[in-house]
């Protein structure tokens, strides 16, 4: 096994060896949580779980923590714009929308998904420990905010590869006491026109951590002060990453070993914003259509390039998509029977075929990757149309190998578009979610913890029915 990744500081592919034999930590930007996801956070969230899947897939153990910035300049805008609404209430109602988009789209559940604001004491300790080291200091005008100097920092600009007098002002605080313009905020001291709610006590006075700390500090927290990947969108890399590889470095952490940027999403060639009103939401979209062809538009183009979303793109997603099932459902109607738990404890990287693997260790090659995934399956329709049933069955094997790597099968239908009440809706999210943890435990060949969770369900009424592209759950009786 060689994985190969391109690494935005070296910014170079490089052989990608975890710190740990056999175990990687990743840490993934989440989102802000201040309005409904869109098409952008999608695309980036499904670049990492494909990373993940590949992890897992080569038999890594990983532990992966995705992030939620819950306090913040804009969510206390848009709360304060709503006067119905708190900021914390904003905060929760619209996490919960990115959780419905991720699972429609069948993106793992994170190993921890901490909030910012559970994390204040922690970023206290950070900043304390930047005004030991003389890199971060307090205003001098009793306004409580704490900046960090970044002309202490001598390698500040290595990851965008800047120097400091060609970086543009830190916007995320006015300049009333800095040293530099480009000093970033750490911690904001309380401000009148802001709810007490969303302030904190700090030895420097009430207030509110800054975007970067937080980050910085949920990262030691989770993954200790040396990990192997940081990841996040392109549109991340300046100010927010460059930030918090220069408080983190300066706080004597070794921080990040690896750091990966996923391309963004362009709408009819033009860059995706608000101000331009083109902003594709996750919602609608997800409604329109079916989530699994959406993950598979999504994670067609390599995941450092640009995609661009048009009316008419997943057209081709759907139809490739339904090229694979209905191989599949042929194969399995004329084979007779679906690969059998022997067959499936085979680690899933062995189960694929070398082509298929050598373009994911590459970068993560999905477009490659799919390029081996249909050839099975023509090769598959080949083997069916001559009567060559062993032949077919091995590529029936390989490409549901290849399609539970890529996660397919595990995109359903979004959440806003399913009939039932509340209590149904809610009943599936659960079943669901055990049912996830039951198939990764087949895939790490731990037999015992997927008999225990199909019998804690039965016990509870719920029967498991698995076929052959999934497991669909049912009431007993």
């Amino acid at each position: 096994m060689s994985i190969r990744l391109y690494d935005s500081l070296q910014q170079a592919v490089v052989d990608f060896t975890p710190r740990e034999p056999g175990r990687v930590g990743m840490y993934v930007c989440g989102p802000t949580v201040q309005s409904a996801p869109h098409l952008g956070h999608l695309r980036s969230a499904l670049v990492y779980d494909l990373w993940r899947r590949w992890f897992v897939a080569r038999g890594l153990t990983v532990t992966f923590i995705r992030n939620v910035t819950d306090i913040d300049d804009k969510i206390l805008a848009n709360a304060n714009a709503n006067d119905a609404e708190s900021w914390w209430a904003l905060a929760y109602r619209v996490e919960l929308e990115f959780t419905a988009a991720y699972r429609a789209l069948g993106i793992l559940a994170p190993t921890y998904e901490p909030r910012a604001t559970a994390s204040i004491d922690r970023m206290h300790a950070l900043i304390e420990a930047l005004i030991a080291r003389g890199h971060a200091y307090p205003a001098h005008d009793g306004s409580g905010d704490v900046y960090f100097d970044v002309r202490s920092w001598p390698t500040y600009g290595a990851l965008t590869r800047q120097s400091p007098d060609d970086m543009e002002d830190a916007a995320d605080a006015p300049a009333r006491a800095k040293r530099d313009p480009r000093d970033f905020a750490l911690w904001k001291g309380a401000k009148p026109d802001e709810p007490d709610s969303a302030h904190w006590e700090s030895p420097w006075g009430r207030g509110r951590p800054g975007w970067h700390i937080e980050c910085s500090a949920m990262a030691a927290r989770y993954l200790g002060e040396e990990f192997d990947i940081h990841g996040g969108g392109l549109d991340l890399r300046f100010p927010h990453h460059e930030n918090e590889l220069a408080q983190s470095s300066a706080a004597g952490h070794a921080f990040a070993q690896h750091w990966v940027h996923n391309g963004l999403v362009s709408v009819g060639g033009q860059k995706m914003s608000k101000s331009l009103g083109n902003s594709v939401f996750a919602a609608e979209l997800l409604a329109e259509h079916d989530p699994a062809d959406v993950r598979y538009w999504l994670g067609s183009a390599h995941y450092r390039s640009t995609i661009d979303y048009t009316p008419t793109s997943l057209d081709e997603a759907k139809a490739a998509r339904e090229r694979i099932t209905s191989f599949l459902s042929r194969a399995d109607a004329a084979l007779g029977d679906t690969v059998t738990d022997a067959a499936a404890a085979a680690p899933l990287a062995d189960r694929v075929p070398g082509r298929f693997a050598a373009a994911l260790d590459d970068d993560l090659g999905v477009p490659q990757a799919l390029a081996v995934l249909h050839d099975t399956v023509r090769a598959g329709n080949t083997a069916l149309d001559a009567g060559e049933l062993d032949t077919a069955r091995g590529h029936r094997d390989a490409t549901r190998a290849m399609v539970t790597v890529l996660g397919f099968e595990e995109a359903g239908e979004h959440p806003g578009s399913r009939a039932g009440g509340a209590a149904e809706r809610a009943l599936d999210t659960l079943v669901t979610a055990r049912i996830a943890e039951r198939r990764a435990a087949r895939e790490r060949r731990d037999f015992a913890e997927s008999d225990r969770i199909r019998d804690e369900l039965s016990a509870a009424g719920i029967q498991l029915d698995d076929t052959a592209t999934s497991t669909e759950w049912r009431l007993d009786g």
